[in-house]
């Protein structure tokens, strides 16, 4: 037994996910005395590296992992979508997911929910027990249902993220205070919400663990000046999930994962300054800083993180590329994207994918026509502004990747082998014992 057992209002077992936003595998795996209780889950239960998706990005992950389906049902593509019909874009929000979430599942079962910081959940659903939302939201005032979460979570000095800006400082010290201050606030907070409430699914985000690796991970890999703040917060965030698991009984499974993998950044890649110089892309005048500002000759553009559109007759608003020469069309940007080498002469691209083979569903009008996946080291960005370099260094040293997400789950019989992000929502289900369609995800239960 845990450290408590709690009155129960309905039967059957109990699953509490945390996740930990870009945690790759290997940082676990490496550094054992970082992460005895990771570790000691992995050894007891089971523990491996996943895929993510296409596109290996934060709002597009989160709705794909608490749903069990790809882009293409969930709606959601990235941090910036396309609006139909139109250039206008706009930051896709919890509204915006079209799928069944997994706590919506369990409590149209007639159990409870409580869910806390999930990235793309606003506003709050208020068709759960408790919910504050996460990653994209304005503030706790407005992210927090029922009411008396709110006041308890600003009694605590809960934010819903850490100050990233304080990262962009050659001095990192700040940023390293914030992210504790940050980390500490949100456990508090799961701690309490595990203990008061009767929940059948507690699925709560560490997501200040992103944030440290974007400014702190090529200090981990080249030895820097941040390598002992970097393990430290980490050796801290994986104390906080061992004293979660000793609060669990022995009807409850842990389950802890990230959204995408890690790894080192060396060069930015400015997308849409490579189609302008390779004739791909042009504007209206010398004054754009958005999709809009695109000439009518445009034959493609992009959106982060490495998703490419062609400029289609029919689909866009002033479509250069008619609908007959579109797979032509398509084919060529795909060679050229596949040839693109960054300036230490490596390929930019791992690979290229075609919008048939990574989405599928009702949602899909909206689905890049090519995406990215990047070497290790090229993080690729977008933006309208112009500029005269496409490889740049900017703030950051750490990048999310497609591979080397982690996945750990608290039960001898689950089994992680080629497994991916898809595979998570199903096996949560399965874990709290609900009857599933397999028809509704892409993934499958791992247990």
């Amino acid at each position: 037994m845990g450290l408590f057992d709690r009155l129960r209002g309905g039967e059957g077992p109990r699953v509490a996910f945390f996740g930990i936003d870009g945690v790759p595998h290997s940082l676990v795996a490496e550094n054992e005395e970082t992460f005895p209780n990771l570790n000691a889950i992995a050894d007891e239960g089971a523990g491996g590296a996943i895929d993510s998706i296409v596109p290996p990005e934060s709002s597009a992950c989160w709705p794909a992992l608490t749903t069990g389906v790809n882009p293409g049902e969930t709606g959601v593509y990235g941090f910036q979508d396309r609006e139909v019909g139109s250039y206008d874009t706009y930051v896709p929000m919890g509204r915006d997911v079209q799928a069944t979430r997994v706590w919506s599942r369990v409590t149209d079962a007639g159990r409870n929910a409580t869910v806390m910081n999930v990235p793309v959940t606003f506003p709050p659903d208020r068709d759960i027990q408790r919910m504050v939302s996460g990653f994209l939201s304005p503030g706790v005032e407005k992210a927090a249902y029922p009411d008396e979460l709110r006041d308890t979570l600003e009694g605590l000095d809960y934010k819903i993220d850490v100050n990233a800006k304080l990262g962009h400082d050659e001095d990192k010290e700040e940023f390293i205070e914030d992210a504790h201050r940050t980390l500490d606030a949100r456990f508090d907070a799961f701690k309490q919400y595990i203990e008061q409430d009767d929940w059948d699914l507690f699925f709560g985000v560490f997501m200040t663990t992103d944030r440290v690796n974007h400014f702190l991970f090529k200090h981990y890999t080249q030895d820097g000046e941040y390598k002992a703040e970097f393990l430290a917060f980490y050796e801290k965030v994986d104390q906080y999930l061992g004293e979660l698991r000793e609060m669990l009984d022995e009807e409850t499974t842990m389950v802890v994962a990230s959204d995408h993998g890690f790894t080192q950044l060396d060069h930015e890649v400015k997308c849409n300054v490579w189609l302008e110089e390779n004739g791909w892309l042009s504007y209206e005048d010398d004054d754009h800083d958005s999709l809009g500002d695109i000439s009518d000759d445009t034959e493609a553009y992009s959106l982060i993180p490495g998703r490419f559109y062609i400029n289609l007759e029919g689909r866009e608003p002033r479509g250069s590329v008619p609908e007959d020469e579109y797979e032509a069309v398509r084919s060529e940007l795909k060679a050229e994207l596949e040839e693109l080498e960054g300036p230490d002469g490596r390929k930019v691209a791992d690979r290229v994918v075609t919008k048939e083979k990574a989405f599928r569903g009702d949602h899909d009008d909206i689905a890049p026509d090519l995406v990215v996946i990047p070497n290790h080291g090229f993080d690729l960005k977008s933006g309208f502004k112009g500029g005269d370099d496409v490889f740049t260094v900017g703030p950051r040293n750490g990048m999310h990747s497609f591979d080397n997400a982690c996945l750990f789950i608290d039960d001898e019989t689950a089994k992680i082998q080629d497994a991916d992000l898809y595979d998570i929502a199903p096996t949560l289900l399965e874990l709290v014992d609900l009857e599933i369609d397999r028809s509704d995800f892409d993934g499958a239960s791992l247990v």
